[in-house]
C-alpha cells in the first residue's frame, strides 16, 4: 500500500484483509516509533469503523509505503528457463504480469499480496512445466482464454465475481504447453484429534 491506498475508486469497501492489511500498516507505524501509543489505538479505532478505502486513506496518508523501495509497476515479465518461478507472501502484484517459463515450474500465491487492482491480467507463456496460482478467499478466475496443448487448464474457484463484489478478479489468457495450470483457493485440511 502506498500514502495513496485506491486514489481513483475511494468508495470501493473493504474487505477483511484489506482491513487486515492497514492494520498491520499501523502496527509496524508504532513499532518503527512514527505513532504514539495514542494515535495508533485511536487510528484502529477509525480503521476497525470503517467501510470504504476512502476512509481508511487518511488514516494512513501521512505514513510511508510498507515497501518503499517497490515502486508500483503497471506490468511484470517473470522469466524462467529450466527453473522455477514462485511468489508467496506479501509481494505486490502488477495490473498485468507475463509469466514465461520453459521446462520450469511457477506458484503464484496471491493470499497476503498486495492487490490494489481490481483485475489482475495474467498472461502465461508455459512449457513443459507446472503452474499454480492460489488465490484469496472470495478472488475469481477467468481461464477461459488459455490454451492448453498436450496439458490441462482447470479452475477450482468461480470463473466470475457476485455482483457487487470488491474481491480480485483474474483474467488469465496464454499459452499452457505439455504442462499444466491449476488456479484454486488455499487447501483445508481436516486435523483429526484423539
Amino acid at each position: 500500500m502506498s500514502g495513496d491506498i485506491v486514489p481513483e475508486q475511494p468508495q470501493l469497501r473493504m474487505s477483511d484483509s484489506d482491513r487486515e492489511g492497514v492494520l498491520a500498516r499501523l502496527s509496524t507505524a508504532l513499532s518503527e516509533g512514527r505513532l504514539t501509543l495514542a494515535e495508533f489505538e485511536q487510528r484502529v479505532d477509525g480503521v476497525v469503523r470503517a467501510r470504504t478505502f476512502g476512509e481508511v486513506q487518511p488514516l494512513v496518508a501521512d505514513l510511508p509505503s510498507l515497501t518503499p523501495a517497490l515502486a508500483r509497476r503497471d506490468v511484470v515479465e517473470l522469466r524462467a528457463n529450466a527453473g522455477s518461478i514462485a511468489r508467496k507472501g506479501r509481494w505486490i502484484v502488477p495490473r498485468r504480469l507475463v509469466v514465461r517459463s520453459r521446462a520450469g515450474s511457477v506458484k503464484l500465491d496471491m493470499r497476503q499480496a498486495v492487490i490494489d487492482q481490481r483485475v489482475v491480467e495474467i498472461e502465461l507463456d508455459v512449457q513443459a512445466g507446472s503452474t499454480k496460482i492460489v488465490l484469496p478467499p472470495g478472488a475469481t478466475a477467468d481461464i477461459d482464454d488459455v490454451i492448453a496443448s498436450a496439458g490441462s487448464a482447470k479452475s477450482k474457484v468461480p470463473p466470475a465475481p457476485e455482483p457487487g463484489s470488491a474481491a480480485p478478479h483474474l483474467l488469465v489468457r496464454g499459452d499452457v504447453s505439455a504442462g499444466s495450470l491449476l488456479v484454486r483457493y488455499e487447501r483445508r485440511f481436516l486435523r483429526w484429534r484423539w
